[in-house]
This record gives C-alpha cells, structure tokens and sequence, in this order.
C-alpha cells in the first residue's frame, strides 16, 4: 500500500519569522502540505511545496470553506514599530485579524487552531504587547475549537526576511551568555530557535485529542522532537 496523502493545513501568518519557516520545513516532508492565506502576494521561500491563496481579509473565511483544513496555524503578528507605535494600530493585527480569523475558520467547519503567542502573556500585564497577547489567547479560547494549542516562545532566533531588528540581534547576541545565569523561574522567556517553534506548530497541527493547550518552551521541545521522529519515520522506506 502507497503511503497516505499529505495533511493539508492552514496558514496565516507566511510572511513572519514563524511563518516562512514553517513553510520551509513542511516543504521537506510528504507528512503536511500547508496551505497559506495572505492579504498581499508574497515571495515564497525556495523550494517551497505549498499553496497560497491571496484575498482581503473579510474574505478568509470563504478560503477556508474551500480548503477544508482540518487546522490551521496562526502566526499573524507585528511589532511596536511596524504598528507606529499606535496601541490601535497594534491590536488591530496582534488581536482583532487575529480574533476574525480564528471565527472565520471555527465557522468555516476547521476544528483545531495552534497560536503562536508570546511568553509572559498575561491580559493584567503592565506591559502593552504581554496585554494584548494575554486578551488575545482569552479571546480565542472562547471561539470554540474542538483543540486550542498556544505556544508561548521567548526572543525568537532566526533570520528573517527583509527585516533587520538592530535591537533584536543584539537580544540574540546576548542571549546565550546570559541565560544560563537566571534563575529557573525565568527558562520561559529563554530565546529559541524559530525553526523549534516551527516543528512544534506542525506537530501540534496534527494532533487529535482534544482540549485547550498552552505550550512554554520544555513542551515546545517535546512537541518539535516528536514532529521530528515522525518525519524520520516517513522517510523510512517501505518494506
């Protein structure tokens, strides 16, 4: 017997750190095939396996009634400064599209939804970005889906795309001279790997048990370890 069709999963979010790299590392396996919905055309990574479905956003939910995922993965996001340092301009991506798309795909029949939120997420945080990404898992939360994964990584290492953040690869060159200094209590807000965060969405894309999950970064580890054995797995040849 061949080996089973790809899983197709759904993708918001292709332009990010997160995003592009997701895109890249399903492109090596038959295990997924992503599927990505955008606002604006985008320059795919190479190599990349994939479909990529352009329309305005009030329309994401006719997408993902034609594409049928059974989940998708959310890795919408800006920054302070893309946003002009403007709180609206900043809720509008990081929580409103955000909210309107988690509707429109729970409307749309998708049951399983994986946030890439941000760790120390907490909706009574001082800080603005730590608030916004706290009402924002609330939120979600109550749209309904049959299984909720939130990941919450800490400074994310990678590069990124026509994107250079002085201040962020500073972080980054900092990071692991520092880290292993902090007490325990801090390992959540360590720096990772984007292609971690990566490998933990796709795997947690495909699970079935149901439920609402929030992931720090020792779960993300086992997530992404246990997408790693399944691929290793599919690549083994057939008897």
């Amino acid at each position: 017997m061949g080996r089973k069709a790809p899983e197709r999963i759904g993708m918001v979010g292709a332009t990010g750190l997160i995003g592009r790299r997701v895109i890249e590392i399903s492109s090596e396996t038959d295990q997924v095939r992503i599927v990505g919905i955008a606002r604006r055309e985008i320059t795919l990574p190479d190599g990349a396996r994939m479909e990529m479905f352009v329309a305005d956003p009030a329309k994401w939910g006719e997408v993902f009634e034609a594409i049928k995922p059974r989940s998708f993965i959310c890795a919408l996001g800006t920054t302070w400064k893309k946003a002009g340092r403007d709180e609206e301009a900043f809720r509008a991506v990081d929580q409103d599209l955000i909210l309107q798309t988690a509707e429109a795909a729970r409307e749309a029949g998708v049951l399983n939804m994986v946030l890439i939120s941000a760790a120390g997420a907490n909706p009574g945080s001082k800080n603005l970005y730590m608030r916004v990404k706290g009402e924002t898992e609330q939120l979600v939360s109550k749209v309904g889906f049959k299984r909720l994964d939130i990941l919450r990584p800490g400074l994310l290492r990678g590069s990124r795309e026509n994107d250079f953040r002085f201040a962020e690869k500073a972080a980054m060159t900092v990071a692991p001279l520092v880290e292993p200094m902090l007490p325990a209590k801090y390992g959540m807000y360590h720096s990772v790997k984007s292609d971690l965060v990566a490998e933990a969405a796709l795997g947690l894309a495909m699970r079935r048990a149901q439920g609402r999950f929030t992931h720090d970064l020792d779960a993300m580890k086992r997530a992404a370890r246990e997408w790693r054995a399944k691929v290793e797995k599919d690549r083994e040849p057939e008897e």
